[in-house]
């Protein structure tokens, strides 16, 4: 994967139903929501993120780590986790784990204030979440 600045970050909010992807801006300053993947329609959803990887350039991948409020594991937890082995298994790339605690909230507030609905929207609460915690990653990193 090119490293010269022209490559991007994927987001991953992994969810049971849908998985909301994210990427970073080509200088991997800015996150910006990028499309949701409904697993119950597209249950090739792995060899659909192998495609977005290709085209886009991505050079490592965020995944959103969804830890209960005292920052234990879960149930869902350890899904997400299950999930992340399965990227490393598949993608020759980084994977990598944050913090997603309180991203679908801090969406819904953020759509809210663009006066965008969300509850029969819930794609753009997944893929907003994933672009919340992605630029997290980002900030943390430049």
């Amino acid at each position: 994967m090119e490293r010269n600045g022209l490559s991007r970050v994927l987001g991953i909010d992994y969810g049971e139903r849908r998985v909301g992807l994210a990427l970073s801006d080509p200088l991997k300053i800015i996150a910006k929501p990028y499309t949701v993947i409904d697993r119950k329609i597209d249950i090739n959803y792995l060899e659909i993120i192998s495609t977005i990887i290709d085209e886009n350039k991505i050079e490592s991948i965020v995944v959103g780590l969804p830890l209960t409020m005292k920052g234990e594991q879960s149930d869902q937890t350890k899904i997400v986790l299950s999930f992340i082995d399965e990227l490393k298994n598949k993608f020759a790339i980084p994977i990598l784990s944050i913090d997603e605690r309180l991203s679908s909230q801090a969406a819904k507030k953020a759509l809210h204030s663009q006066l965008i609905r969300t509850g029969h929207n819930k794609k753009r609460v997944d893929e907003t979440a994933a672009a919340i915690f992605l630029q997290g990653y980002l900030d943390s990193n430049s």
